[in-house]
């Protein structure tokens, strides 16, 4: 076999390798684009800066005089949302805050899959078997019907959340496992709305939810012992819970007034001629409901803005004979309570119907 010879060429004397030609050559002019933020008292090379994070501040410090402010943190941000650190400070775990009203360590992630992507679509599948929690599907579909039930009573964000909290409680002590959850949901929805100020009545709760209204007040009143005795077990787990009272006369005036277009001022002399009525001993052992009622209607006329009893039974969900009934019991005390302040605001009992 003929073997490969390299032929090196001579040097001659004085010359240079092209390799080191090459490293040798002397590098083009460039303007230095960086930019030294020196201090303007000091005038130290290298400066003296620190950078102060807490504050966005960029410090000399040498002086103290700040040179730059609302420095942007590029550090890495680590932060710990577990709650069974008990205080301890664990840099490794950081994401989304854990959600209260879900078990389990909600750290789990999912398989997407695009249009067309067959197998990506089996996988998907695949590990919905794998990780399905039907604790955690019936708590979602719960908390999805109490949701959808406050909207459409026109029911606060918070007063869905405290539901949510109630039926949370009761799902993981399953006191209750086997009663009807229908009943359940709705007695939460009862009791949340007591608890944030805007209280509905059971008749009001029966016609939302479709149970009927002795089914919740036999779910309601075995909720209010449980959360009691629970809330009392628990309190390192910081649950508490406040026992709700009876719906007053006075807090539903508001509510339909408004749904009667009256004004501010005739719904504050109702619900304080309904405060003095109860306080009278007068109406004993009527609904709410039906001294609301008669209260706006006795008022609404006082006031000049009259409202009739069949207006004011589609509000307040009372029959326009119980309005009248109670009108003429009420209607001897006019003048005993009928407040002179309110005759100054431009009421007139002259304009009182004839019981």
């Amino acid at each position: 076999m003929a073997s490969t010879m390299t032929e090196e060429r001579a040097l001659s004397p004085g010359e240079v390798p092209e390799t080191q030609a090459l490293t040798e050559r002397p590098q083009e002019w460039a303007q230095n684009l960086n930019i030294h933020l020196v201090c303007a008292d000091c005038k130290e090379y290298p400066p003296n800066l620190v950078e102060e994070f807490a504050s966005g501040d960029t410090v000399c410090g040498s002086c103290g005089l700040v040179l730059q402010s609302h420095v942007v943190d590029t550090r890495s941000e680590w932060r710990t949302f577990s709650n069974d650190d008990q205080g301890n400070d664990d840099p490794s775990r950081i994401g989304e805050a854990a959600n209260p009203l879900l078990n389990g360590s909600q750290l789990s992630t999912t398989i997407a899959y695009g249009q067309g992507d067959a197998r990506s679509r089996d996988l998907n599948r695949a590990q919905n078997r794998a990780n399905a929690d039907k604790t955690t599907k019936a708590l979602l579909a719960a908390y999805k019907q109490i949701g959808t039930l406050c909207d459409s009573y026109h029911l606060s964000h918070s007063v869905a959340d405290t539901a949510r909290q109630l039926y949370k409680m009761t799902d993981d002590t399953k006191a209750f496992k086997g009663k009807s959850q229908d009943a359940i949901i709705a007695s939460t929805i009862f009791i949340s709305c007591r608890q944030n100020n805007v209280p509905r009545t059971f008749k009001e709760i029966t016609s939302l939810t479709k149970v009927p209204k002795k089914e919740i007040g036999r779910t309601f009143k075995a909720l209010e012992k449980f959360f009691q005795k629970h809330t009392q077990s628990t309190v390192a787990k910081n649950e508490t819970y406040t026992t709700t009272t009876s719906t007053k006369a006075q807090d539903l005036c508001g509510r339909y007034c408004s749904g009667l277009d009256l004004p501010q001022q005739i719904s504050v002399i109702a619900g304080e001629y309904a405060d003095e009525m109860i306080k009278a001993g007068l109406l004993a052992g009527r609904s709410p409901l039906s001294i609301a009622a008669v209260s706006i209607y006795m008022m609404s006329h006082l006031m000049g803005m009259p409202k009739t009893p069949k207006e004011i039974s589609l509000v307040a969900g009372v029959s326009d004979g119980t309005i009248r009934t109670a009108y003429r019991h009420i209607f001897e005390d006019r003048k005993a309570l009928i407040k002179p302040v309110w005759l100054e605001k431009g009421g007139n009992m002259d304009l009182l119907p004839q019981a």
